[in-house]
């Protein structure tokens, strides 16, 4: 999931499905460097839909779906899309390249690639304006909501649509807004002692942040409920490997409630997860996670030898830019 919820998500987490009058929808996707076998398109009233890949590498499948907002997986990333009656999709894509690449064409499909190229300028947004003063943020914030409005009212799009696009820009910005304030006063962390940590170490015992000091730390915090969290697992297992031998730990700290402790020991066994494991103590409201003003995950952290913060908000392992990091620290 990106960093900011865009659009569509917040689209779908609130005003999905629209109609309930139920028409076919025909649907085929090729998808290059595919991630799995498997597409998965889900909606409100739990909505699912699996299409299995066929002989020729291609997803095919016609369904009944009511008019709305519908999110489609592949297994490691997922993307929104809007059914309308008697549709006809045809999506391609690259996943190396998941957001990027997403093109629909057929019938119907002007909303659906409205909404991709939405979450692009959501994320690229995030990119630029985040890193500006507050004044900038602001007015580049009011710039992108009116420029949103404006490219909405231009396209021939269902009234729906219009209007739970107009919520939801609304919803962005105040959102965007607060996401600013809370990675501002990330940044400002940036060179101090990071707040400290004591937590039951799956191996046994408790492991404080203390215990670590002298090498890097890469911290990563997460929950078995995460399907985000879970989708950087093997990026950051290679990146474990590959640095298996250098001056930094890898550190997983999972903020799971306290009834699911059961459930993450399985999950670290099951999964055979390296680094440090961790099991915070008071989920969200734990007080390291508080002190860092966590408020979305997976999160990542990394800390230098002697206990400072270089990034409280730190790139993940599926970032290339990860590494090139790292290689500047650790060689």
């Amino acid at each position: 999931m990106k960093k900011l919820f865009v659009t569509g998500l917040l689209i779908f987490s609130g005003l999905n499905v629209i109609g309930q009058a139920k028409e076919q929808v025909k649907f085929t996707a090729k998808i290059e460097n595919r991630n799995s076998d498997t597409l998965v398109i889900k909606g409100r009233n739990n909505f699912k839909q699996v299409i299995p890949i066929d002989k020729k590498g291609m997803f095919i499948a016609s369904f009944e779906a009511p008019k709305g907002f519908y999110m489609f997986s592949d297994g490691t990333e997922s993307s929104n899309l809007y059914l309308k009656p008697n549709s006809e999709i045809n999506l391609t894509m690259n996943a190396k390249e998941f957001d990027e690449t997403i093109v629909y064409k057929g019938k119907g499909v002007d909303e659906s690639n409205f909404l991709a190229q939405q979450a692009l300028k959501d994320e690229k947004f995030q990119n630029e304006a985040y890193t500006k003063e507050a004044v900038e943020f602001a007015s580049l914030l009011e710039a992108k909501k009116k420029t949103d409005f404006e490219s909405l009212e231009k396209g021939n799009y269902d009234p729906e649509f219009k209007t739970a696009l107009k919520t939801s820009f609304e919803s962005f910005n105040q959102y965007a807004a607060q996401d600013y304030e809370r990675t501002a006063a990330a940044r400002k962390l940036i060179g101090k002692p990071s707040p400290e940590f004591d937590y039951e170490n799956f191996k046994g015992g408790k492991t404080k942040l203390a215990d670590l000091k002298g090498k890097y730390i890469y911290i990563d915090l997460w929950a078995t409920w995460c399907a985000p969290c879970r989708a950087e697992i093997p990026y950051l297992q290679k990146v474990e490997e590959k640095y298996h031998d250098k001056n930094i730990e890898f550190v997983s700290i999972s903020i799971d409630k306290a009834k699911d402790n059961e459930k993450w020991k399985k999950f670290v066994t099951d999964k055979k997860l390296g680094g440090v494991q961790l099991f915070a103590d008071k989920d969200w409201e734990s007080d390291f996670v508080v002190k860092y003003g966590v408020t979305g995950i997976p999160r990542f952290i990394l800390i230098d030898p002697n206990g400072n913060i270089v990034s409280s908000d730190a790139s993940r392992p599926s970032d290339p830019k990860l590494q090139e990091q790292l290689n500047s620290l650790l060689n």
